[in-house]
């Protein structure tokens, strides 16, 4: 992670001088996401544990803040070469492909979910009992051990749903757009807006089910 991390940060700082950065293996402070000119917000490897077991499942996450706006964000799993990226008001694409979110309904919808390992003493039962709901509403549930990827999909329209009760900002800086820009919606799991300053509840999801999964989100918040 560290070695991934001090990487990018010499490289993007050649062609950005006067960036700050907000990274998973640093030190932080909150005021850069909020109000620099220009912040990345990078998680080296979103999916360690995967990476550590050679699941061949794991993300290098990038966004880019303006003055706390996202306004570049790219997903790129290097185990198969997909490049999830977007720029604000310019569309999200996998590779070189446009992408959009899909248009199934709840019952046959696809729940990515991921399972907060970090924090199941406290929100372990209530992840679960979210998870169970979705399980009986939805059509099939999924975990693929980094969320980056999971929120991709959902840009993608391979799945169509995603929660993680508490996330870091570099987890979905950059999702958060690309989901966005692919016609989908990301906020917190009562529908407030994302902090890009501390971690916070995650749920993503497409038009078609968006209403239906707040109500459903408001028993766990």
């Amino acid at each position: 992670d560290v070695a991934v991390q001090n990487f990018l940060i010499e490289h993007f700082s050649k062609i950005f001088p006067e960036a700050v950065y907000f990274a998973e293996e640093k030190d932080n402070r909150a005021e850069d996401a909020l109000n620099a000119p220009l912040c990345f917000i990078i998680d080296p490897i979103d999916g360690t544990t995967n990476f550590m077991h050679n699941y061949r499942l794991s993300s290098i996450s990038v966004a880019l803040l303006s003055l706390g706006k996202v306004i570049f964000g790219a997903v790129y799993n290097p185990f198969n070469g997909e490049l999830f990226h977007a720029r604000l008001g310019e569309g999200a694409y996998l590779n070189d492909r446009p992408i959009h979110v899909s248009d199934r309904p709840l019952d046959v919808a696809v729940v990515a979910m991921g399972t907060v390992p970090y924090y199941r003493d406290t929100l372990g039962e209530s992840t679960f009992a979210f998870a169970k709901d979705l399980y009986f509403r939805g059509g099939d549930m999924r975990r693929l051990g980094s969320a980056a990827l999971d929120m991709c999909g959902l840009a993608a329209g391979r799945n169509d749903v995603f929660c993680e009760l508490l996330l870091s900002p570099w987890d979905y800086a950059a999702a958060s757009l690309i989901i966005s820009e692919a016609g989908g919606h990301l906020a917190q799991t009562d529908g407030s807006p994302l902090a890009f300053d501390h971690p916070c509840p995650v749920l993503g999801g497409t038009p078609r089910v968006w209403d239906e999964l707040l109500v459903m989100a408001s028993k766990y918040v």
